[in-house]
C-alpha cells in the first residue's frame, strides 16, 4: 500500500498525520487507507482517552521515537485525528512509515 498523498502535510513545528482510528482492534496496526487518510487500529476501547494512549503509543515504538514527540493536535474525542510529530519533516515521516505499510 501507497501512503495517501493528502495524508501528511508539513507544520511549521514538523510533520502532520491525517489519521482514522479504529479503536477496539485485536491488535494495534496500520489498517490501510481511510477517505485519505491513514487507517490505524488500536486495542484499547474509545474510553478515558485509552485509545488516543494506546495511538501514541503505537507510533512511538513504530516510528522509534519517544512519545513525547507526538501529539494529538485535533480529533481527540472522535475517530479522525491529526498527530503532529516534532522535528519530522513530511519526507522523513513518509519515509519512517513505509516499512509499516501493509502491502
Amino acid at each position: 500500500m501507497k501512503l495517501p498523498p493528502q495524508a501528511i502535510r508539513p507544520d511549521d513545528d514538523g510533520a502532520v498525520l491525517e489519521c482514522h482510528i479504529q479503536p477496539g482492534a485485536a491488535a494495534g496496526r496500520i489498517a490501510g487507507e481511510y477517505d485519505g487518510r491513514l487507517k490505524i487500529a488500536v486495542a484499547a476501547p474509545p474510553v478515558d482517552g485509552k485509545a488516543n494512549a494506546a495511538l501514541i503509543r503505537f507510533f512511538s515504538k513504530k516510528l522509534n521515537m519517544p512519545p513525547s514527540r507526538i501529539r494529538i493536535v485535533s480529533g481527540e474525542t472522535g475517530r479522525r485525528k491529526r498527530l503532529l510529530f516534532t522535528g519530522l519533516n513530511p519526507e522523513q515521516l513518509a519515509e519512517r512509515l513505509a516499512p509499516h505499510l501493509p502491502e
